[in-house]
């Protein structure tokens, strides 16, 4: 599988992220089994947060044989000092590990929640102190929703942040303004050497009222050839990787489809994108 340099981390990061999510609702078994299957496709950097569900304590059994192998990115959605240092050593203490690689402000999502995070007391300082205490090596912010890229480009403004985690797919960049949006941070991040993580790269449209079929909080495309297409779209932009979806049954579909990653033209990109009122976009202005 192809790997890109993280950003200033300088780690050569597989374009499949693990995204710890499609553990919240697993048992240890099958966990096992997820676990098995990501490692035999070669990826080496994993993405997990207290929030999803047990995915912390089903995945510490494994921590001490592959450690040395991933790059470890968790995250913590308290917004106080007091609050994400507790968190962070809870999530130390699940996982097994004496360390993170990357500690990441969590679900971001609105600049009154970027305030809440960088102000005097906020998140922000817990994390400095950690990795001036040697417990991560490098900072991250993530979020999701219609104003992410324009939340985090004022982020940026506000902290130099190591890593940036967004949502990006073709039928969300049909919306002139969010596309516009996350183009200009991704050249922001180009520029600072920022590293970037892709979420919701094979979303097809929202649940609403529908029974849900997958455990993804948004409906996937679980055909393959849709989602090669989406994997080729999302990595032909100028970003390192992409999380992995969070179920099990489509996760062996997107690993295939990052192993088989073919570069989009621009024709390309845009004839897919002009596909897009077929589905229907995640996120929509307030």
């Amino acid at each position: 599988m192809q790997t890109r340099i993280f950003g200033r981390t300088g780690h050569a990061s597989t374009v499949a992220i693990f995204g710890g999510a499609v553990l919240g609702k697993l048992d240890q078994s099958t966990t096992d089994s997820v676990v098995r299957q990501f490692l035999d496709a070669g990826v080496n950097h994993i993405d997990i947060a207290p929030s999803y569900g047990n995915a912390e304590e089903l995945i510490g059994p494994w921590m001490h044989q592959i450690r040395d192998q991933v790059f470890l990115g968790c995250k913590t959605e308290k917004r106080t000092k007091e609050d994400a240092t507790t968190e962070m050593h809870q999530s130390l203490k699940r996982l097994r590990v004496d360390s993170f690689d990357l500690y990441q402000s969590h679900a971001v999502n609105t600049l009154e929640e970027l305030d809440r995070v960088t102000r005097p007391g906020g998140a922000l300082e817990a994390m400095i102190a950690a990795k001036q205490a040697g417990l991560t090596r490098f900072i991250g912010i993530t979020g999701h929703g219609f104003d992410a890229p324009a939340v985090f480009l004022e982020a940026l403004r506000r902290y130099d942040y190591d890593s940036i985690l967004f949502p990006i797919n073709f039928v969300q960049y049909a919306n002139p303004t969010y596309r516009r949006n996350a183009e200009a941070l991704i050249a922001e991040c180009r520029k600072r050497n920022v590293g970037t993580m892709i979420i919701k790269s094979i979303c097809k449209a929202p649940w609403g009222d529908r029974a849900r079929a997958f455990h993804t909080w948004y409906e996937p495309f679980n055909e393959i050839e849709l989602i090669q297409q989406s994997v080729n779209f999302v990595l032909s932009q100028e970003i390192t990787g992409l999380c992995t979806a969070g179920d099990y049954r489509v996760l062996p579909k997107v690993l295939q489809a990052c192993e088989n990653f073919t570069p989009m033209t621009p024709a390309e990109q845009e004839a897919l994108i002009a596909r897009a009122g077929e589905f229907a976009p995640l996120f929509t202005p307030a």
